[in-house]
C-alpha cells in the first residue's frame, strides 16, 4: 500500500533548476534510498517532504492526507540529520523527553515511550549520560531515538552515517536496517554512498541532475540500470561500446554492454558456443581481501575482471596470458 506519493514536484533557485517534475510513491514500511551525487536535488527532495524548504510546485500525500501546505510540524514527520543536533546540557534521557514535553503528555507516559525506545536503540545503559560522554554512533543513535519516541508517520534520514569513521559507519548501518524492519516505519534515507544504499534500501532512487533516473530495487539498479549514467554511477562495471564488445568476443554487436568485472571467468574455456573465450594479457593486478582485481587488455581493448582468491593462492600477475570466459547473457545492454 502507498504511504507517500509524490506528484510533479518542482522548484527554481533564479535560473537553477533544483527539482524538475519529481513523481515517487513509497510503500508502506519500505526503506526508499534517495541516491545521487552532491547538487543532483535530493537533500532538497528530502527537505520539501519535510516542509523545510517550499517547492514552487507539485503535490505531496502522505498516508492518503494532502501535506505540501502544512508546516513542518503539523505533517508527523521524524527527520535525523547528519549532525546530531543534541542538548549538550540535557542527559540522554532529557534529549528525548523534549519532544514528548512540547505535547504536554503525562510523565508516566513520557517514561513509558523514552523506555521503549531506548530498548529499540541499545541505549537503556546510556539514558543518564550527557553527548560529550558518549561515541559518534551512540550520538547518531540517539538522534535516532530522538526521532522514534515521537511516533511518526514517516521518517526522513539526511546522510546521517556521512560523519562516522567506516567500521562506526558499518555497525550503525546493519542498526539502523534492524530498527527500521523492527518498527516496520516507512522511511526515507539520503546517501551518494551506493554500499550504503544498496544495503539499506528496499528500493532505490538515482537522482540526476534534479530528476529521478531510475527508480527499483538495488540489484535491479545495479545489474540492469537505466541508462549511461546509472550504469557509471552504480558498481564499478566495464561499460563497453557496440564496437568495443564486438571487437571482444569477435563478433558483431550494435549495443553498448554493462559487464560486472565478476562476470568475467578466468582460466574456464567451453565448448558452449553461447560462451566466448578471450586471450588476454594482465595489465596490473590488485589483491584486494578475498579477492583480485585485474585490469586487463585483450584486442587493443582495456576492461576489469575481478576473480576470487584464497590464503596464500597465488594470483595472476603483470604480463601474463590468461583465457577469460563470458557469457553475453550477464551482461546488460543498453
Amino acid at each position: 500500500m502507498t504511504h507517500l506519493d509524490l506528484s510533479a514536484i518542482g522548484m527554481r533557485y533564479g535560473d537553477n533548476v533544483i527539482l524538475d517534475g519529481i513523481d515517487l510513491s513509497v510503500a508502506q514500511g519500505e526503506m526508499h534510498v534517495l541516491l545521487g551525487p552532491s547538487g543532483c536535488g535530493k537533500t532538497t527532495l528530502l527537505r520539501s517532504i519535510a516542509g523545510l524548504v517550499q517547492p514552487d510546485r507539485g503535490a505531496i500525500h502522505l498516508a492518503g492526507r494532502a501535506i505540501e501546505k502544512l508546516h513542518p510540524k503539523d505533517r508527523g514527520i521524524g527527520m535525523v540529520f547528519q549532525h546530531y543536533a543534541l542538548f549538550p546540557n540535557m542527559t540522554v534521557r532529557q534529549n528525548l523527553a523534549f519532544g514528548l514535553e512540547q505535547r504536554r503528555l503525562a510523565r508516566r507516559v513520557i517514561d513509558d515511550k523514552i523506555d521503549t525506545v531506548l530498548e529499540i536503540v541499545s541505549l537503556q545503559d546510556k539514558a543518564d549520560a550527557r553527548p560529550r560522554q558518549l561515541s559518534g554512533g551512540q550520538k547518531q543513535r540517539v538522534a535516532l531515538a530522538r526521532a522514534l519516541v515521537l511516533e511518526p508517520s514517516l521518517l526522513l534520514l539526511d546522510e546521517p552515517l556521512s560523519a562516522l569513521d567506516a567500521q562506526i559507519r558499518k555497525r550503525l548501518r546493519d542498526e539502523l536496517k534492524r530498527i527500521q524492519r523492527q518498527t516496520g516505519l516507512t522511511s526515507i534515507l539520503v546517501t551518494h554512498d551506493q554500499d550504503e544504499a544498496l544495503s539499506l534500501g528496499d528500493r532505490i532512487s538515482v537522482m540526476n541532475k534534479s530528476r529521478i533516473a531510475q527508480t527499483a530495487s538495488g540489484p535491479e539498479i545495479f545489474y540492469r540500470p537505466a541508462d549511461l549514467f546509472v550504469a557509471k554511477f552504480i558498481g564499478n562495471a566495464n561499460i563497453l561500446t557496440s564496437d568495443e564488445f564486438g571487437r571482444l568476443i569477435g563478433r558483431e554487436f550494435d549495443r553498448t554492454a554493462v559487464i560486472h568485472p565478476h562476470m568475467f571467468k578466468i582460466g574456464k574455456t567451453s565448448s558452449d558456443n553461447s560462451v566466448f573465450d578471450i586471450s588476454a594479457r594482465v595489465v596490473e593486478a590488485g589483491p584486494a581481501g578475498n579477492v583480485v582485481r585485474y585490469v586487463m587488455r585483450a584486442s587493443g581493448i582495456i576492461f576489469n575482471v575481478e576473480a576470487q582468491t584464497a590464503m596464500n593462492a597465488a594470483h595472476l600477475v603483470a604480463g601474463t596470458e590468461a583465457i577469460v570466459t563470458i557469457d553475453p547473457s550477464n551482461a546488460h545492454f543498453l
